[in-house]
């Protein structure tokens, strides 16, 4: 006995109608938008650069130092930060004892969004979003400061490329002091989190 192709495609056809069926309803359909949406997302946060944040004392002061000593390339605001993405990570509510003594008295937000700060590219797919906040150090030096070891040890390397005289004065946390154009001392502080 010989079956023909056709109807040897009957009875698989036919297992595949309710599968097909239930994919084309509209909760299937629905529960298709939302893989797409998940795979646009992961596609999305994925490719998004790394950004570190540091707090200076004097923001013109912080652009000096980074595009004319370190020589920093500027960069786009990622797209991610376009809808608070950086308030909902607790910078809004930073530690008075960061905030300079001029701030106290007002909401730690009220700064943040009065500029948007600087935005430098660090590495390939690193920024460095520097944001005013910090308070001035020993001897009234500007101080820049950073919770994250990892970006400090980048700005110190790219100090030391660009021959900018440092001194390290802690590894952990790290600590270091650079002097800018004008000779002007920088604490680069690491405060653990």
């Amino acid at each position: 006995m010989v079956m023909s192709g056709s109807l040897l495609a009957t009875p698989i056809l036919g297992s595949l109608l309710p599968a097909l069926d239930s994919l084309l309803s509209t909760q299937g359909i629905m529960v298709l938008l939302l893989v797409a949406y998940a795979g646009a997302m992961w596609m999305f946060l994925t490719s998004a650069p790394k950004v570190h944040t540091v707090m200076v004392s004097d923001l013109e002061l912080a652009r000096r130092f980074y595009e004319g000593l370190l020589d920093l390339p500027t960069a786009d605001v990622p797209l991610h930060y376009y809808y608070n993405y950086e308030q909902t990570l607790g910078t809004s509510g930073i530690d008075p004892m960061f905030a300079s003594t001029a701030t106290l008295g007002r909401p730690a937000t009220q700064n943040y969004q009065s500029s948007e700060g600087l935005w430098y590219q660090l590495k390939k797919n690193t920024q460095l979003h520097v944001i005013s906040g910090a308070s001035l150090g020993q001897k009234d030096r500007q101080r820049h400061v950073c919770f994250d070891h990892d970006c400090l040890e980048q700005l110190l390397m790219r100090a030391q490329t660009y021959g900018v005289k440092y001194k390290i004065r802690r590894e952990k946390p790290l600590n270091f002091l650079v002097k800018d154009l004008e000779g002007r001392i920088i604490e680069m502080a690491e405060v653990s989190n």
